[in-house]
């Protein structure tokens, strides 16, 4: 698909039919439902939460999708980062029994992105992409995550040497 024009004019999210997908899933996940006899939503996520794992990495794997469907759309790095910020927090902490479940209730991360890009397309900073940004990330994330393999594996080897050399009594 073919970036979003740059006008004068604030272009709505609901009026732009390639982005609508993203508002109606936002809403689903976040606040579909309501409690009755109160003013208070919920959507799938929380519920899907319940399940272990698959409830988590589920709405995580749609919240990714329409963090880089927002990217195609011309969100700017910065937003971008911020988006995925909000996604990493709402996966961690929905990860943690409980408080997890509790906190899915409450924090609504697409929702929250939705906004941003709404805010971001009112300021006529539309034009842009966050790709190169998210590269740069995913980058450092790989280069994390290689420096803590090998530091697991040099401490690994460095505890087998060390209990080769002090063998433990057997009781």
């Amino acid at each position: 698909m073919p970036p979003l024009a740059h006008s004068a004019a604030p272009i709505s999210l609901a009026a732009d039919e390639r982005l609508r997908w993203v508002t109606r899933a936002a809403r689903l996940l976040d606040s579909q439902f309501r409690l009755p006899g109160t003013q208070f939503r919920f959507g799938l996520d929380p519920l899907l939460g319940l399940l272990p794992v698959v409830g988590d990495l589920s709405t995580t794997v749609v919240s990714v999708a329409l963090l880089l469907t927002m990217m195609r759309h011309g969100a700017s790095g910065a937003v971008v980062v911020r988006m995925a910020l909000n996604i990493l927090l709402d996966t961690i902490m929905g990860a943690i029994p409980l408080v997890g479940n509790v906190f899915d209730f409450a924090y609504k991360s697409n929702e929250r992105n939705v906004a941003l890009l709404r805010r971001h397309y009112a300021e006529g900073r539309h034009t842009g992409s966050g790709k190169g940004l998210v590269a740069l990330l995913l980058l450092a994330f790989l280069v994390v995550a290689g420096l803590v393999a090998w530091g697991s594996v040099a401490l690994l080897h460095w505890l087998w040497q060390y209990f080769e050399a002090h063998p433990v009594l057997n009781a």
